[in-house]
């Protein structure tokens, strides 16, 4: 499967060079306006190319020779689950440990010494990818909690990636990023089978719940967070859904929680009762 971000922008279709089904113009229109429906995902004309090597496989899975008799399985019987696989193909889910560390510098600087002794702590990685930013938090309370009562929610809109993110297996070369103190006291060397990766640690698993959501609809009654990561998410989005997804997730956040973004991200133009405390970390004020 070809992974990597293609682009075609002036192509009428695009095919691999073994001779996979053309991706018409019309059917790239058709599931990128069901993309955007969906999961809130603007794709642009660029992408057209993206789409055949992420889709191509499922096609010729099923021996299907359009992408129209394939868009046309969804739903169907039999293929109840292949519309969420497409939106997980579709989604990009790069990340890593300790990915931007300048806001877990200040989740240890800033809010772990300020929370009173004793008092629970709940963290959301609201667009967890396969598990890395929710264990880095997870390794971060375990480390500087003044309580045992912290809990890890984390949520995604793939269950392909959620499948990863429960195992807690990972390359050896995942580990590059997490400080090695942090290796020795959460993680685990594979051996045998598990050769050449690493295991987060039972004890630290237990303590990170994942679930699937989409954040563009509506979401169980998830609680009350003091911190939410939604970090490159809103990079996929345009400016009416980002409005609506910062108001969405807000209200899940405590009067004085925290809201991190993407240092490429900016809730500029957003209304959503959030003040800046440095770029792509906000509060949420009172009355909001």
């Amino acid at each position: 499967m070809v992974t990597s971000i293609m682009t075609a922008s002036n192509s009428e279709h695009c095919a691999d060079v073994y001779g996979s089904p053309v991706l018409k113009r019309h059917e790239f229109l058709w599931i990128k306006d069901y993309l955007y429906k969906e999961a809130g995902i603007a794709l642009n004309d660029s992408k057209q190319a993206l789409v055949c090597g992420r889709l191509d496989k499922r096609l010729r899975h099923y021996g299907f020779s359009s992408y129209s008799e394939y868009f046309d399985c969804f739903g169907k019987p039999g293929f109840e689950q292949e519309a969420s696989l497409a939106i997980d193909l579709l989604t990009t889910n790069e990340t890593y440990f300790f990915r931007e560390p300048k806001h877990f510098d200040f989740l240890t600087e800033h809010f772990f010494p300020v929370q009173p002794a004793g008092q629970a702590i709940r963290f959301w990685s609201a667009a967890c990818s396969s598990g890395e930013e929710a264990y880095t938090l997870a390794m971060l309370a375990a480390n500087f909690a003044k309580t045992q009562q912290w809990e890890i929610m984390a949520s995604d809109i793939s269950h392909r990636v959620l499948e990863k993110a429960r195992r807690g297996l990972y390359p050896l070369s995942a580990s590059e990023k997490i400080p090695v103190s942090y290796l020795k006291k959460y993680c685990l060397k594979g051996n045998g089978e598990y050769e050449g990766f690493f295991v987060v640690d039972s004890a630290l698993r237990e303590r990170v719940h994942f679930l699937h959501a989409n954040l563009n609809n509506n979401l169980p009654d998830l609680g009350i967070f003091d911190v939410i990561f939604l970090r490159n998410v809103m990079i996929y989005f345009d400016m009416p859904t980002k409005q609506k997804l910062v108001g969405r997730i807000q209200r899940y956040l405590r009067t004085g929680g925290y809201l991190f973004v993407s240092h490429s991200e900016s809730l500029s133009g957003i209304d959503a009762g959030l003040q800046v405390v440095s770029p792509s970390i906000y509060r949420k004020i009172a009355g909001k």
